[in-house]
């Protein structure tokens, strides 16, 4: 056991990809003693072996449908109600074991990428090399490890923080969890290094930027407002930083693609509306995108029926262009969604160009519009006006986008004239269905019952209590009862 948690935290795994930024590679592995951490290639590499745990397709991070399986506690996935999809099932029914094999690849993933952004942090200081470089990959290490603990800290709550893992020491084996406010509080403090040493622009698509950190930044701020830890006074620093974002978007290279349907082309892969994603080439098995294709497809026409959306989600769903680029409700032979043989209209934006399990488009973890949405809830929160201008603004260009009129003309026929937080909520659960935003929203908000009681009788229903919060893999608590 002590030999798979000191491969856990200290083993750098450096893979292929088709940046030549992503092909960085070393034959050893990297560490503080070995000494390939000294100069500006070594960190480089190290840098692109960090990125990859978290899109190592079948081993670890998001880059198959595991993920949509673990926030299947919201009201906009589900699965199939028998086949092989019991993982995805006790996520849905909040009946998870230790031993859902979807656990592991998140929080492996996670780690491993904070290793290696462990490493970087603790040498990219005494580097040699040109060092507006060094001061970027060093701001995209904070970055990546502010950023893995902001998934682990929603999904697990308490965890172990490990920020000491580039030299071995034997209290690694049996560190505790670490609570809720502390990881918080540290990715804070990572996010905000990040934004300081960070460039403007991303270096290449896939990777983070100044603008990337801020974003990050005000999400963190808005999910402290709610569930556990309840800060509402982080309302207006979520709302002041996601407005520096906005005022800069061309700074930062970031903007609003005109079109919705755009935003899920291939031929736009990287787009100005990624803020950040990761990037796949499918080249072999473990670096595609397993998210889409095969999983998000029906298995009359050969998918996996991994995931799908529930039947009252669907039907709620505002009729418009959005909906049409959201969803596919008929076959290619005309058969309607509802005689599908699962019943259910699937992700068509996330269906991705090629009809298999290994596609090469990027997978957006933030999109712009996402902070357009963290300004308008926070701002309405700070203030208390669910008629502030600016705002309503930034709702009212995703909703003109969704109605497909032009983003920055207003339109009394669509155009909201005051917004809830409820509303604004809502609004979002449409514009990022099954996008990893809806589970985190209704936990911060408490609004999971609320959902769940709106269930359609024939989509799966509670088998458990409702839990926030997932249990840890079952190899972890075992290799580390500190960690039960």
């Amino acid at each position: 056991m002590k030999k798979h948690i000191f491969l856990l935290f200290l083993t750098l795994f450096i893979y292929s990809s088709c940046t030549d930024f992503l092909e960085e590679d070393l034959d050893a592995q990297i560490t503080s003693d070995s000494g390939a951490l000294s100069n500006e290639a070594g960190l480089t590499a190290a840098l692109a072996g960090t990125y990859k745990p978290l899109s190592r397709t079948w081993g670890s991070g998001l880059g198959n449908a595991s993920t949509q399986a673990v926030l299947m506690g919201g009201d906009d996935l589900t699965t199939h109600k028998a086949s092989n999809k019991a993982d995805f099932r006790e996520f849905d029914q909040f009946k998870v074991s230790q031993q859902n094999g979807r656990l592991p690849f998140v929080w492996s993933g996670a780690y491993k990428s904070i290793q290696g952004s462990n490493n970087i942090i603790a040498n990219f200081e005494s580097a040699t090399g040109d060092q507006d470089v060094i001061n970027q990959i060093a701001g995209e290490a904070y970055f990546l490890r502010a950023y893995n603990y902001f998934w682990i800290v929603r999904l697990w709550g308490e965890a172990p923080l490990v920020l000491e893992t580039h030299v071995f020491d034997e209290e690694v084996l049996s560190i505790g969890k670490s609570s809720v406010t502390d990881v918080y509080n540290q990715i804070i403090s990572d996010f905000e290094r990040a934004e300081q040493l960070l460039a403007d622009t991303k270096p290449q698509p896939g990777r983070a930027n100044k603008g990337a950190a801020k974003a990050m930044l005000a999400e963190v701020y808005l999910s402290m407002t709610g569930h556990p830890l309840n800060d509402t006074g982080k309302y207006q620093l979520a709302a002041t930083k996601a407005k520096e974002v906005i005022d800069n978007e061309a700074v930062y290279g970031f903007g609003l693609m005109d079109n919705f349907a755009d935003l899920w082309d291939a031929a736009n892969d990287g787009n100005q509306e990624e803020v950040f994603a990761l990037n796949f080439s499918a080249v072999a098995w473990w670096n595609g995108n397993a998210v889409y294709g095969l999983p998000a497809r029906p298995s009359d026409e050969g998918g996996w029926d991994d995931y799908f959306s529930e039947i009252t989600f669907f039907e709620e769903f505002p009729e418009g262009p959005r909906k049409d680029a959201t969803f596919m409700v008929e076959l290619a032979d005309g058969t309607p969604w509802q005689n599908f043989s699962t019943g259910r209209p699937y992700y068509k934006k996330l269906q991705g160009p090629d009809p298999n399990w290994l596609n090469a488009v990027s997978l957006p973890l933030e999109r712009m519009a996402e902070v357009y949405f963290v300004f308008a809830e926070a701002q309405v929160m700070a203030t208390g006006n669910t008629q502030d201008p600016e705002a309503l603004e930034a709702i009212n260009k995703i909703v003109r986008r969704a109605n497909g009129l032009p983003l920055d003309t207003p339109n009394a026929a669509v155009d909201w004239t005051s917004a809830t937080q409820e509303q604004i909520i809502q609004e979002k659960a449409w514009e990022f269905a099954a996008e990893y935003s809806r589970w985190f929203d209704l936990v911060r908000l408490q609004m999971v019952d609320q959902v769940i009681a709106k269930k359609h009788p024939d989509d799966l229903q509670p088998l458990g209590p409702i839990t926030f919060f997932a249990p840890l893999p079952a190899r972890e608590t075992l290799a580390n009862p500190n960690l039960q």
